[in-house]
C-alpha cells in the first residue's frame, strides 16, 4: 500500500512538474509568435515602401548624370520635383525653363512618367533648356491625378498652384534661370494644372501649354449640359483670379479627336474660354477689341502619321494669342515618336517639340 502510495505521489508531481513547464513556457512561445508576426508585419511594410518610393520616385539607375531630385517646402506643403540640366547649363547663362505636369495614373519621375513620356530631357539637350518634372504626393489623389477639378486648389497662395509656382521659383533662383522664359505644359489633370497655373501665376509663367485638359473652373460645367455655362463665364473668373497681374498668357491646346476621357468639346471650350480671357484682359469688356485673325491649315496623314488641324488666333502685331491642334483618330494620350509609356500615342504629332518651339517664340515680356 505504501508502494502504491508513493508511486501515485509521484507520478501526480512529475504531472505538477510538467504542468508548471507548459505554464512557464507560454509566455515565450507567445512572445516569439508575437515576434515572428511582427518581423513579418515589417518586412510586409518595408517592403511595401519601396514599391510605392520605386512607383513615386523612380529607382536609382533611372536617373542621368544630370538629373537632380529636390524637396520644396513652403507653408502650402510640400512636393517633391526632378530638374534635368542640359549640357549647355554652366551657372551664368540664364536659361530657359519647361515644368512638365504628369496626368492620372502617372508621375513626375518615376513609373510611368512625364519624363518618359514627354522626352523632353533628350530635346532640352539638344536645345539649352532647363526641364522640371513635379510629382504628385503620394495619397494626395486615389489615382495621383492633380486636384485641378477642386475649387481649393484654383487660387493663388494655397494649395498646388501654391507649390507648382514655388517649385518653379525655386529652380529659377537655384540654376539661375531666365525669369522671363519660364514654361509650364501638362497633361490630362496635368494640363487642368496648368491652366491654373496660368490664371493664378501669369507673372511667373511665359506661356502654358495643355495637352487633354480643359479650362479654368471647367468643374462648373455640367457634362450633360455644357452650354447652360459659356466659356465667357469661367473666363470672367479667370480674369478676376489674375488680378493686378493680369496679362495675355499664350496657350497652346493639343486634343486628340478620339478622346473620350477629355471629349474633343473641351477642347474647343478651352479656346474660347482663353480667347475671352485675353479680351477681357485687353480692356476689362467682352467686346473683340484684340482685332484677332484666325488661321487654320491640315497637315494630311502619311507614313502611318495622324492628320491633324493647326489653328492659330494671332493678334495684328503677329504674337499668338491660342494655337490649337487637333489629331485625328487620336484618344487620351500623349503624341510623340520617341515617348514611352502608357498613355502614348506614336504616329501623332510630336507634343514636346511643338510644346518648345512655342514657348521660344513667346517670352514673357
Amino acid at each position: 500500500m505504501n508502494f502504491f502510495a508513493h508511486h501515485l505521489r509521484e507520478r501526480n508531481l512529475k504531472k505538477v512538474i510538467k504542468s508548471d513547464r507548459l505554464r512557464s513556457d507560454l509566455p515565450f512561445r507567445r512572445w516569439r509568435s508575437l515576434w515572428i508576426t511582427s518581423s513579418i508585419l515589417v518586412t510586409v511594410i518595408a517592403t511595401v515602401g519601396i514599391v510605392i518610393a520605386a512607383f513615386q520616385f523612380g529607382l536609382p539607375w533611372w536617373m542621368q548624370e544630370k538629373d537632380h531630385n529636390h524637396l520644396y517646402e513652403s507653408d502650402s506643403g510640400s512636393l517633391r520635383y526632378q530638374v534635368h540640366l542640359p549640357p549647355q547649363f554652366d551657372g551664368t547663362t540664364q536659361l530657359p525653363v519647361i515644368m512638365a505636369i504628369h496626368g492620372c495614373g502617372m508621375t513626375g519621375y518615376g513609373w510611368n512618367s512625364m519624363k518618359s513620356t514627354t522626352q523632353f530631357n533628350r530635346l532640352a539637350d539638344r536645345e539649352g533648356f532647363i526641364v522640371v518634372y513635379p510629382t504628385q504626393r503620394m495619397f494626395r489623389n486615389r489615382i495621383n491625378c492633380w486636384n485641378s477639378a477642386d475649387p481649393r486648389e484654383q487660387h493663388r497662395y494655397s494649395g498646388e498652384p501654391a507649390l507648382l509656382a514655388g517649385v518653379a521659383r525655386q529652380v529659377v533662383e537655384e540654376y539661375n534661370a531666365d525669369p522671363a522664359q519660364v514654361h509650364v505644359a501638362g497633361a490630362s489633370s496635368g494640363a487642368g494644372a496648368a491652366v491654373i497655373l496660368a490664371v493664378t501665376y501669369p507673372d511667373v509663367f511665359a506661356t502654358v501649354a495643355s495637352v487633354a485638359g480643359g479650362e479654368y473652373g471647367l468643374n462648373q460645367v455640367n457634362p450633360d449640359d455644357p452650354g447652360s455655362t459659356p466659356p465667357d463665364y469661367t473666363a470672367r473668373q479667370a480674369w478676376s483670379q489674375m488680378g493686378d497681374r493680369a496679362r495675355q498668357v499664350p496657350l497652346l491646346v493639343i486634343q486628340g479627336e478620339e478622346d473620350a476621357v477629355v471629349p474633343p468639346l473641351v477642347a474647343t471650350r478651352l479656346v474660347a474660354h482663353w480667347t475671352a480671357v485675353g479680351d477681357f484682359v485687353d480692356d476689362g469688356l467682352l467686346n473683340d477689341s484684340l482685332n484677332l485673325v484666325e488661321k487654320t491649315t491640315t497637315v494630311p496623314s502619311e507614313q502611318g502619321r495622324h492628320s491633324y488641324t493647326h489653328t492659330t488666333i494671332t493678334a495684328p502685331e503677329g504674337m499668338s494669342l491660342v494655337e490649337s491642334y487637333l489629331v485625328q483618330d487620336m484618344e487620351h494620350v500623349w503624341p510623340g515618336p520617341a515617348g514611352e509609356g502608357i498613355y502614348i500615342d506614336h504616329a501623332g504629332p510630336d507634343a514636346s517639340a511643338i510644346i518648345w518651339d512655342f514657348a521660344k517664340r513667346h517670352p514673357k515680356s
